[in-house]
């Protein structure tokens, strides 16, 4: 079952460990302390305290190579530990609506904010075209499961990582940086065969 974290939750695994280090900079810099023996007790214990605090956030820090995604602005970046392997344009998911002609269901096209991870991958991937892109086309919803099959729209790899939601390439490539999906991650040819290549099933996705 895929774990989801909050935004807010998330950001802070960034922002915490730069505030850790701008306090270790504060407290261990050349600035005059009271010169006393208790003003030096304290000012080591504050350091041996931000030490063990860096140790314990270090820790929370994914391991080996994970993706993340900022929906924002449209950004990919494959990383290992604090290094990025790599850093490309995306598009994602649009947040546009579509009722079913018969008001019965409705499609949000937003991309999953939260942690998830690959279940999947797939070489030559073929789309299987749920109902909503047949009403979105204005064409009937065919009865035969061959009918839904598209070959040559995913790109060359595809990245799934639960409930029908995919990182994948894509035909139209000069939309990437632009918020146009139905929810899945588009990326350019060469930057998802390299991210193909550096994933494996169960390597983290954090999207934001």
């Amino acid at each position: 079952m895929i774990k989801r974290i909050t935004f807010i939750s998330f950001i802070g695994i960034i922002i915490i460990p730069l505030t850790v280090e701008l306090f270790a900079y504060y407290v261990s810099s050349d600035r005059p302390v009271v010169s006393s023996s208790v003003g030096t007790s304290n000012l080591n214990e504050l350091i041996r305290k931000n030490r063990t605090l860096k140790k314990g956030i270090t820790g929370l820090s994914p391991k080996g190579f994970y993706i993340v995604i900022d929906t924002a602005r449209n950004l990919i970046f494959l990383k290992e530990g604090n290094r990025t392997i790599l850093k490309a344009l995306v598009s994602s998911g649009s947040g546009n609506i579509l009722r079913d002609p018969t008001g019965k269901r409705e499609w949000i096209f937003d991309t999953p904010r939260g942690e998830f991870e690959v279940k999947e991958k797939i070489a030559a991937p073929k789309w299987i075209k749920p109902d909503w892109a047949f009403i979105e086309e204005e064409e009937d919803i065919p009865k035969n499961w061959e009918d839904r099959v598209e070959e040559g729209v995913l790109g060359d790899y595809a990245l799934a990582f639960g409930n029908g939601y995919f990182i994948h390439g894509t035909l139209y490539k000069r939309l990437l940086g632009r918020n146009v999906t139905h929810g899945c991650i588009r990326v350019g040819d060469e930057d998802l065969e390299t991210i193909y290549r550096f994933s494996r099933v169960g390597t983290r996705i954090y999207i934001f």
